[in-house]
């Protein structure tokens, strides 16, 4: 305990070197194991695991990856990264959502209004219309704007269908830079460090949940949406993320109990985020937005690695928020 408080007393970038070092270090190992695992692979079924557990891999590489740019671009290099991701996200999102000519009109809304200004609020620090801005204003306006294209084919579903990709992909996503800027007392220029947290936590549940549900025979939640999220997977993986992010409470204004239970809520919000994004992807007809889904959605599976980070960076940001009336 002696030295966790040692550490929290660090500077910030001593702090943040020390993180990369561990993080790094530890998503070094875990590929050379991989790699070890794939020599030693006896069969197909066992070669096919490893290359579930590498692809989990790849995955929190491009997260943490994303952090570390995060944290050397600044606040406003930050916001205009997520915002970026955000584009990529939702254009795979569209690709797999049916839309007809009547629908343009309001895509180009989502994609070159309503995503840059978004991330405008949050660069501002207009906490609190950027969080409505989205589920209020713009739930009106898109389909007004699909009315006045005259076409009534599907128009409820075409337009829930976009709705929602704005609501995962830009709302969602945009709380993460969002945690950049909170303003703790004491805790001034190290908000990088609440999303390190949240990246830390959500990808440690979801590589654990992944271990349990590839080694142990679990029965399925929903096996036709997917056939290894279980809730015994489920719960393994959101505990050992809430545990990992009570030992990382010296880098956060937490105590050790806010700090897990935070975690907790971080980490059931993107296990749950994940799980809906699979049941979007069968029925799209798409078993991987990666791999075999990049010839469907012309994109690199990039929504399949952020979904998590979707589902828990807005419930997570205002959880604390609230807790800590900020």
């Amino acid at each position: 305990m002696n030295l966790f408080r040692q550490m929290r007393a660090w500077s910030a970038s001593e702090q943040i070197a020390l993180l990369f070092v561990i993080v790094f270090g530890l998503l070094l190992l875990a590929t050379v194991a991989g790699m070890v695992m794939s020599l030693r692979a006896a069969d197909a079924t066992a070669l096919a695991r490893v290359d579930r557990f590498k692809k989990q891999l790849r995955t929190s590489w491009v997260m943490v990856t994303v952090f570390w740019i995060a944290w050397v671009s600044g606040s406003v290099g930050s916001v205009i990264l997520f915002g970026l991701v955000s584009f990529l996200a939702l254009r795979e999102f569209i690709t797999l959502a049916h839309t007809r000519r009547g629908d343009h009109r309001g895509l180009i809304l989502a994609f070159f209004i309503v995503l840059p200004l978004q991330y405008y609020l949050v660069a501002a620090r207009y906490f609190n219309l950027f969080s409505v801005f989205i589920p209020v204003y713009v739930f009106f306006v898109i389909p007004v704007i699909s009315a006045l294209a005259n076409d009534p084919e599907r128009f409820l579903e075409r337009n829930a269908k976009i709705q929602w990709g704005i609501m995962v992909c830009v709302y969602g996503l945009s709380h993460a830079p969002a945690l950049l800027l909170l303003d703790f007392p004491k805790y001034e220029e190290r908000g990088a460090f609440l999303l390190f947290f949240l990246v830390m936590v959500v990808q440690s549940c979801m590589l654990l949940m992944s271990y349990v549900a590839r080694h142990y025979r679990l029965a399925p939640v929903a096996p036709r949406i997917s056939a290894s999220f279980s809730w015994r997977a489920a719960l393994n993986g959101v505990l050992g993320g809430s545990v990992i992010g009570a030992f990382l409470y010296w880098i956060t204004p937490f105590k050790a109990g806010q700090a897990f239970a935070m975690a907790l809520i971080a980490c059931t919000a993107g296990t749950l985020g994940h799980f809906v994004m699979k049941a979007l992807k069968k029925d799209a007809g798409v078993h991987s937005f990666g791999g075999e889904g990049r010839l469907v959605t012309g994109g690199i599976g990039l929504l399949d690695r952020v979904a998590p980070i979707c589902f828990a960076a807005p419930v997570f940001f205002h959880s604390v928020r609230w807790y800590f009336k900020l």
